[in-house]
């Protein structure tokens, strides 16, 4: 599966070829039925944005992050103490999301994005509408629907109140306004690949970890994570599921196990959607050690707490979840075509991830199957005479006995990738796959996705760590972002 052979190189090409044509096709098919009946509600379809070529005091930034991970990331991915890795991680997505989101300049990249008409920061200036928090949790649900006096804002209708309440408290201790808004937004953004290095360290293993890094510094998502509020809500979902790998694999157990629940919960007051991380929950569970379900209690307590809070101040999330669906149709969630985004989706999802992802995903494909296929024949070919066995920092899941001598042989001939772990980072990238499957079938993600869906596509990016020849694929990956941000006025 990490093999370097010309094969399983010309595959990865051929699966990049074939997202890049998904798009191509999405591209097309969106413009003429945008033009022809406006019932996308997207001028650059299938993103949200307008047609514009630029430059700007970001782009000189962007370009010298990206040349410097592109040479060194790799290298210094393998080589850095593991503390210090998790810091130059952060360190460079921050550098590289708030250069690109400067390539449109302060006040369009990072300053008015969370103040614009549909934005959270609309019912806090010029009107506080939060300045009695427990009586606007009571009230929330009477704005939601658009026939409601004084409606909330799209986002603010279409989210929990978690996510307003964290703009109205930087607000209350002197952190208002855009500018600080949209830096809160991608320095806790930026933490989500490290949360994401965290789990697949502690579930795969520190090589496969040290091999994603690079993938998780220079996404193309970053284009998107600054400065949207979803890029704020995909670190809160990522350590929330960092914490729950290292409880099932005995780090502290009922420690991270309760702050694990404390996180998930919070998660699912920040956006409805997110709730479907549970699905990539399960895949975390799946690979831990055998006394995983013992942390589960102090989970599930701290689970508890957010939504008792919220509940217990007025706050019904059943209720304004129902009420946000008729919206959601009431407005052009009920217009646009669901034949058209549930592939165009899809598309989407290739340019936030980018090409790498979308190779590495393929060989987590076959990974899986070849999982599923050892365990209906509950064997497995025995491992070839010096091949090393699976590290004791990935624990053995019950299922995996079977598949890893499999796993290891299909490593190159004298390769040092560490092909025995490889299986369980494809079954975490897949679960992650999944839940975005099911977001994008529910028909409740009708464009938009390229923010939307961020919290799911960070769990796509560690499938880099798959591919051969790294530098090549990060210049993919870099070059997609620049040319996106500069060729576009993304609406996030």
């Amino acid at each position: 599966m990490l093999s370097d052979r010309p094969r399983g190189v010309l595959r990865d090409l051929t699966a990049a070829l074939a997202a890049a044509l998904l798009v191509l096709t999405a591209v097309i098919v969106g413009y003429v039925i945008e033009h022809s009946d406006g019932t996308l509600f997207v001028s650059a379809a299938p993103l949200y944005g307008s047609w514009g070529p630029h430059v700007g005091p970001g782009t000189a930034a962007a370009v010298t992050v990206a040349v410097a991970v592109v040479a060194y990331g790799p290298l210094l991915a393998a080589r850095l103490p593991w503390r210090r890795l998790l810091s130059a991680v952060w360190a460079t997505t921050a550098a590289w999301t708030f250069s690109l989101a400067l390539i449109d300049g302060w006040e369009r990249g990072v300053a008015r994005r969370l103040t614009a008409r549909n934005e959270y920061l609309q019912v806090i200036s010029p009107v506080n509408r939060f300045h009695d928090i427990p009586a606007a949790l009571r009230d929330f649900t009477h704005h939601i629907l658009l026939h409601s006096p004084d409606h909330w804002p799209a986002h603010i209708a279409g989210h929990p109140p978690a996510a307003t309440l964290t703009f109205v408290l930087l607000d209350r201790i002197g952190l208002g306004g855009g500018a600080w808004a949209g830096v809160w937004c991608v320095t806790v953004g930026a933490t989500a690949g490290v949360a994401v290095l965290v789990t697949v360290r502690a579930l795969a293993g520190e090589a496969l970890a040290r091999r994603a890094a690079p993938f998780l510094a220079l996404a193309p998502a970053a284009v998107w994570m600054g400065t949207s509020a979803d890029g704020y809500f995909a670190a809160v979902a990522a350590w929330a599921l960092a914490l729950l790998a290292l409880a099932v694999t005995g780090h502290r157990p009922r420690t991270t196990g309760f702050a694990s629940g404390l996180l998930l919960g919070l998660t699912a007051y920040l956006s409805y959607g997110l709730t479907l991380i549970s699905v990539i929950a399960c895949a975390v569970l799946l690979l831990g050690r055998r006394s995983r379900l013992r942390p589960l209690s102090c989970t599930l307590a701290g689970l508890t707490v957010v939504p008792l809070v919220f509940t217990l101040l007025g706050f019904n999330w059943w209720e304004a979840y129902r009420l946000l669906v008729t919206r959601y149709y009431e407005g052009a969630g009920g217009i646009r075509p669901y034949g058209y985004w549930v592939w165009a989706n899809l598309a989407c999802t290739v340019l936030i991830a980018g090409p790498a992802t979308v190779a590495g995903l393929r060989r987590a494909g076959v990974a899986v199957v070849r999982i599923g296929a050892a365990s209906v024949r509950g064997r497995a070919r025995p491992a070839p005479a010096g091949r090393a066995p699976v590290p004791e920092s990935a624990p053995v899941a019950p299922w995996e006995s079977a598949v890893t001598a499999h796993a290891t042989a299909s490593a190159a001939p004298g390769s040092t990738t560490p092909g025995g772990t490889a299986p369980r980072l494809a079954v975490l990238v897949v679960g992650a796959l999944l839940a975005l499957l099911v977001a994008d079938l529910s028909g409740m993600s009708k464009a938009e996705t390229e923010r939307i869906w961020l919290p799911f596509v960070m769990w796509l990016l560690p499938a880099g760590a798959f591919l051969p020849r790294p530098r090549a694929w990060l210049i993919a990956q870099a070059a997609l972002a620049l040319l996106l941000n500069h060729l576009l006025l993304t609406g996030w």
